[in-house]
């Protein structure tokens, strides 16, 4: 298990350039098993989950072949079997992006549970409910059995905007006979990704960006290049981090046009940037004090679907807020479990209440003192990462695997911006 051995106080200077949406690539890459031809896929973050998702299309009888620089060729001529292999499916949770792909080419899948971050119940049912309109038997014995005859376009109104659901159900659509509507579709810009992807292999899918999405399906689809757009949460993630170091950052490719309710949240705790073109720059020594409400009151950060502030960055905006004068409410709407990394916070000096599973009191700014850590999640582990980084002393992360599944090369990327941070492999 390999851990991170980080030296604190020490403000980060420098550039770096944005990496490939995470949330982007792994939906783009299940997508591939829709055609027979070859897609080009540009941008992909070097990152464990795309990895494991290029690993389960090899199994499944893809060719895949890197290119090089974030780019790979991928061809399925033939899909071998309709089982996704346990052990992969156990490592990812987007191994559930395969379903959709599979029943439209193959009319079968045998799902094993899918794994990923534990932060709380991650339900299924929208995929399944979904599914099942449009023509598909579920069976559930162990593994999910999903068995299409034939997959028939139908309006569809998702019981949550979930994204993973979303973009199941899109491509299982775009091979449907006949228009399928879906109604409270997720519109994240990953999603979005994912339907320019696909309308370039041939699909008809109009109303991309709103929460109402209609397809009409297509009998083949061919192969394209695509590129995956910017990571909007790690670009959130190195704006924080600048600037709880006291540093100084340029970001490029950062796609400012997906940061809108991210820079509110900022704002909320005195921190700005400025932009230029598709880069942003924050600078250093700013004035960190919480912006109170009207008549003074205590503000609060919550997350929501898009284009509400992103559910991934709560942690992240949790261990900036320790270090901002004031308080401030943070309030994870979406997953009960994901605020319990807190505690990690309050054992390195961190002053914060934890109402419930959902909602945490920060009021700083307060002197983190060094620890020993393990990640729990990708984006705690990340928010952990960041506490090190400004805390006094030297610090010990286990479970950097977890960090590393959603941040592409992020020890060699935070050593160029002059973090004191080194890996260690046991």
């Amino acid at each position: 298990m390999s851990k991170y051995i980080i030296d604190g106080s020490f403000p980060i200077n420098g550039t770096i350039t944005a990496s490939g949406n995470k949330n982007a690539a792994l939906p783009c890459i299940a997508a591939c098993l829709l055609t027979d031809e070859e897609v080009v896929l540009k941008n992909l973050p070097d990152i464990e989950d795309v990895g494991v998702m290029l690993g389960i299309l090899s199994e499944l009888g893809a060719d895949v072949t890197a290119e090089g620089g974030g780019t790979y060729r991928v061809k399925t001529l033939d899909i071998k079997g309709s089982e996704i292999p346990p052990e992969q499916a156990r490592a990812i949770r987007a191994s559930i992006l395969l379903a959709g792909p599979l029943l439209a080419r193959t009319g079968k899948v045998i799902l094993p549970p899918p794994g990923g971050d534990v932060i709380g119940r991650r339900r299924l049912d929208t995929h399944f409910a979904a599914f099942n309109e449009l023509g598909v038997r579920v069976e559930v014995d162990g593994v999910y059995k999903l068995i299409a005859n034939k997959l028939v376009g139908v309006d569809i109104f998702l019981d949550e905007a979930s994204v993973t659901a979303t973009e199941n159900v899109i491509m299982a659509a775009v091979l449907a006979s006949g228009r399928s509507i879906i109604r409270n579709a997720a519109s994240e810009p990953h999603v979005q990704d994912l339907c320019n992807m696909l309308n370039l292999m041939g699909a008809g899918i109009s109303g991309i960006g709103s929460n109402i999405l209609y397809i009409d399906g297509v009998k083949k689809l061919h192969g394209t290049e695509f590129s995956i757009g910017s990571d909007f949460m790690e670009v959130g993630s190195y704006i924080g981090l600048a600037a709880v170091t006291r540093g100084e950052l340029t970001i490029k490719k950062a796609a400012p046009e997906h940061l809108r309710m991210t820079r509110l949240a900022f704002g909320k705790l005195g921190i700005h940037w400025e932009t230029s073109g598709d880069d942003i720059f924050i600078p250093k020594g700013q004035d960190l004090k919480v912006v109170p409400d009207l008549g003074g009151m205590i503000p609060k950060i919550d997350d929501a679907p898009w284009p509400g502030f992103p559910p991934d960055l709560t942690s992240i905006m949790t261990v900036v807020a320790t270090q901002v004068e004031g308080t401030i409410l943070i309030h994870e709407k979406m997953f009960e479990s994901r605020m319990f990394f807190v505690d990690k916070l309050i054992g390195m000096g961190a002053r914060i209440i934890l109402c419930d599973p959902h909602r945490a009191v920060v009021s700083g700014p307060a002197r983190l003192r060094a620890s020993y850590l393990i990640s729990p999640d990708v984006r705690a582990g990340m928010a952990m990462v960041i506490a090190a980084l400004c805390a006094e002393g030297q610090s010990v992360i286990a479970n950097v695997y977890q960090i590393e599944r959603g941040y592409e090369n992020l020890c060699v990327r935070l050593q160029s911006l002059g973090a004191r941070v080194q890996r260690v492999d046991s």
